[in-house]
């Protein structure tokens, strides 16, 4: 049984370093470990983590990926029959679905929402117009961007760093399973060194997992910095907003 919806109470006046950010999803937030699909429990456990930083007075966009539904780069090997350019865009339409069950896990904690896509979806999302989405944040609502860029080739990475920019956002927040950026992969590698912070240039010279080389050269671009940190426990979206030490943040290092 759905949760009603409760009424939107004025945001808290924020201290944090941050007016407005955009926090990167990856679709594998929305299932359980090891698991596909959708798992409403995840779901909510991050829509009550971003509702409680919404709080705080900072401006959330939410930049979604699909890979817990399908990925695009599953029809690209081998032999298949689907052209690469179409499965990209099956892999877009999935973000839409995980908008969709973002959107109703926030609006039943009382989170106002707004769905925007760059697929056309009129059904059941608005399209992404950038002044009507940052009036929508002005006016409070969390934002989730779904349809990536719109474009094939192109990963959700490279939109978070692309909408982060159109939206004029202090930081691009990428929440994953793990505590930030590592050597190499922790969860197969248990002597992997931890990073607290590192400079674009140290992250495309040593080939780091941080994010795909086009949003990282994007971010370098335009001096946006990147925060990398786990999503998995509970507060740490909170911490993230109010500028607390945590996950790995990568800058150009003039600052």
């Amino acid at each position: 049984m759905k949760t009603a919806v409760m009424s939107q109470p004025a945001p808290k006046i924020t201290s944090g370093p941050y007016k407005r950010i955009i926090l990167k999803l990856s679709g594998e937030s929305f299932a359980a470990a090891g698991e596909r699909g959708i798992s409403m429990e995840e779901v909510v456990h991050i829509s009550a983590q971003t509702y409680r930083a919404k709080q705080q007075g900072v401006e959330i966009a939410i930049v979604i990926g699909g890979g817990n539904i399908l990925r695009g780069a599953q029809f690209i090997a081998g032999n298949s029959s689907v052209h690469e350019a179409t499965a990209h865009y099956m892999g877009m339409l999935a973000t839409v679905i995980n908008g969709l069950a973002l959107q109703d896990a926030l609006e039943s904690l009382g989170c106002e929402t707004r769905l925007l896509s760059t697929l056309k979806c009129d059904g059941v999302a608005e399209p992404f117009i950038r002044r009507r989405a940052r009036r929508h944040l002005e006016k409070g609502r969390v934002i989730i961007l779904a349809g990536g860029t719109g474009a094939p080739f192109v990963t959700t990475d490279t939109a978070a760093a692309q909408k982060a920019l159109e939206l004029e956002a202090d930081i691009l927040m990428k929440a994953t399973r793990v505590d930030g950026v590592y050597s190499d992969d922790p969860e197969k590698n248990p002597h992997a060194v931890f990073y607290r912070d590192l400079t674009f240039e140290q992250v495309r010279n040593q080939n780091l997992r941080v994010m795909d080389p086009t949003a990282i050269a994007h971010c370098m671009e335009h001096n946006l910095p990147i925060l990398v940190f786990n999503y998995r426990t509970d507060g740490n979206i909170e911490k993230a907003v109010r500028g607390e030490q945590i996950g790995t943040r990568v800058t150009s290092g003039k600052n």
